[in-house]
């Protein structure tokens, strides 16, 4: 999930303008589509190719050797990778804020679905690259803990709302792309590869396979792969595996489609039941981790979108002083602006879209939807949206342009009035895609430095971190401040972008933050 919380091998960067998108450099080779897992380095680009019609000229669909077949497959693995968080969403905003007041359930499910189909269209048309967007995990954590701490609601998302007008800005004055650039190859393809990491131990953790124990991690239940949930997930994990590598159109969206039906099929004859409670606890540690596979009584439901527009935009500062709210932006901040930089650089070298400095090309109009997304998030009462990392699932079935992004918004646009249909999926038939994603990005770490240490250790420490705290932004932070410290302690400093300098002491101000809240 993201800092599915819920991302140097990295993609951020702009655009050359030509309309065939520039290779990867020749000793930088990514994994294509599912069709490509095996392949040998890519070639150079032969001639263009004309557009076949006004669609495919705007999304640049041959261009990018892709097909409308494929931009429609990517788009729907996307989607039901990523369609969780219609549910997980109102689950971890339903705590009560300082107030004792909650967020209606039902409501948070329809307006995160609306939400995510908005942004993800734009996403798709403005952009124009295959990037879905939705409510960020890790950072809607962050938001229900300030606001059970010490914020409502809609003081909490106002600041939301303001840390998303803050990116914007930084977007539109050319800064944000500006620091994608400065971060440097090696960080880059580490961002790479720790986020193929990160969503492995998603998936195994969406699965059950791994879970809170001692001494840290405990591999499924009491060490044994107990429960029908886990024996779908494995089921799962093996079709999609052998679709992949017998290079199957579409395996990772044919995985889940079986999965799916499967789960139903166990769920119809075992009964199992969720593995939470309705009061939070764990019920049954052999139950389904999130939704029930069983089809809905009800399919359609007409949606309450009542949240959107309650927020208070200065209420925080009032409540809480100017110099706690400041804070407060700043961390959402920090974690919104490197998770997005993360994500796009991994997904676009999964997608092979980068070109010969691992940047993103065009990618200002990118960032901007990004930025406002955040915005959005706090306007609509369910948390800043951001760029998924799920979206390296479409990308490794296939999508290369916005067309599939804007399949995926239509598709959170239709959840939005069947998001009890939404729930079919379970997140045990999601969790194999991940890992075999996880497997396709891990690929780049040939790409690394190895006879240096002071670029070792910085990328390292990015790759490490990313699964083990679950956070994309504690990985690029780590990677950073040691990047930095270690090349002017080899006498490199001058090497070093002076953007690099800026990002490394506002990631130190990022780690401490906690002491100087105590201080001030």
């Amino acid at each position: 999930m993201p800092e599915k919380s819920r991302p140097s091998g990295r993609k951020p960067g702009g655009r050359t303008g030509s309309t065939a998108v520039a290779p990867s450099a020749p000793a930088a080779p990514t994994a294509g589509t599912v069709d490509e897992v095996v392949a040998p380095p890519r070639r150079s680009p032969g001639p263009t190719v004309r557009p076949k019609n006004g669609l495919d000229r705007y999304f640049e669909v041959t261009a990018r050797r892709s097909s409308l077949g494929r931009e429609l497959r990517g788009g729907l693995t996307t989607f039901f990778t990523m369609a969780y968080i219609v549910v997980l969403n109102p689950i971890i905003l339903s705590g009560a804020d300082i107030t004792g007041a909650t967020l209606p359930f039902a409501s948070v499910a329809a307006v995160t679905a609306l939400v995510a189909g908005v942004l993800t269209i734009a996403m798709g048309i403005v952009g124009r690259y295959p990037l879905a967007l939705a409510a960020g995990l890790g950072i809607n954590a962050i938001v229900a803990v300030f606001a059970a701490t010490q914020l409502t609601w809609p003081e909490i998302m106002g600041l939301v709302v303001l840390e998303g007008l803050l990116i914007t800005v930084l977007v539109l004055t050319g800064f944000r792309r500006a620091v994608f650039t400065a971060i440097p190859a090696q960080l880059k393809t580490a961002i790479a590869v720790g986020i193929g990491f990160f969503l492995t131990i998603i998936g195994l953790a969406d699965a059950g396979i791994i879970r809170p124990g001692t001494p840290l991690i405990g591999f499924g239940v009491a060490g044994q792969l107990a429960g029908w949930p886990m024996l779908t997930f494995v089921v799962g994990l093996l079709v999609t595996s052998v679709l992949v590598v017998r290079k199957v159109r579409g395996a990772l969206l044919i995985g889940i489609v079986v999965t799916t039906v499967f789960a139903i099929i166990v769920e119809a004859i075992a009964d199992i039941g969720p593995r939470i409670g309705a009061d939070g606890a764990e019920a049954d540690a052999h139950g389904w981790a999130l939704q029930v596979p069983t089809w809905p009584g009800q399919v359609f439901d007409v949606p309450d979108l009542s949240l959107i527009g309650h927020f208070s935009l200065f209420g925080g500062f009032s409540r809480i002083g100017v110099l706690a709210a400041v804070l407060i932006i700043f961390s959402i901040m920090i974690a919104d602006f490197f998770d997005t930089v993360g994500t796009i650089t991994a997904v676009g070298a999964e997608g092979n879209l980068l070109d010969e400095d691992r940047n993103l090309p065009r990618s200002q109009p990118v960032l901007l939807v990004d930025s406002l997304a955040a915005a959005a998030g706090g306007a609509s009462s369910i948390s800043s949206n951001t760029t998924y990392i799920e979206s390296a699932a479409g990308v490794g079935d296939g999508a290369r342009t916005g067309l599939a992004s804007v399949v995926t918004g239509v598709l959170f646009l239709i959840a939005t009035f069947f998001t009890p249909l939404v729930q079919v999926v379970p997140s045990e038939a999601a969790a194999p895609v991940l890992v075999i994603v996880g497997a396709m990005m891990i690929g780049q770490i040939r790409d690394l430095e190895w006879g240096d240490m002071s670029l070792v250790i910085p990328a390292f420490l990015t790759i490490a971190l990313m699964p083990f705290t679950y956070s994309i932004t504690n990985g690029i932070g780590a990677g950073v401040v040691t990047f930095v410290l270690l090349r002017a302690a080899v006498g490199r400093a001058r090497e070093v972008h002076p953007l690099m300098w800026v990002v490394a002491v506002v990631f130190v101000v990022y780690f401490a933050l906690e002491p100087l809240q105590q201080l001030l």
